[in-house]
């Protein structure tokens, strides 16, 4: 599902229209990355936190060149989903289909 066929689905479930329903979905993207950027976890209960991870000190390879390199720590953002949220995705998810199985590995 891409972010086109959520704001259709929600305001088809709604019934407020599409131009709303973008502009609320974009306002809250730009809220978490406001946040994450500002070194706030967003938390929403039932669904999971948006929460800034810290990578390590570690040395890599560049392998065109064939040296080892320094990347510095550094933070990223990630999402952790809530145990609910795991619990129905667990249950409800039986088959997934060939072709997004495939994508994964």
């Amino acid at each position: 599902m891409r972010k086109a066929d959520l704001v259709s689905t929600i305001a088809d479930k709604t019934g407020v229209p599409k131009v709303d329903v973008l502009v609320a979905l974009e306002t809250f993207f730009t809220e978490v990355k406001d946040s994450l950027t500002k070194g706030e976890n967003v938390y929403v209960r039932g669904f999971g936190s948006f929460v800034i991870k810290k990578r390590a000190r570690k040395i890599g390879r560049h392998i065109k060149k064939n040296v080892a390199i320094e990347i510095p720590e550094h933070f990223i953002p990630a999402f952790k989903p809530a145990k609910i949220f795991v619990e129905q995705v667990k249950l409800k998810v039986v088959n997934l289909p060939e072709d997004l199985s495939e994508k994964e590995q």
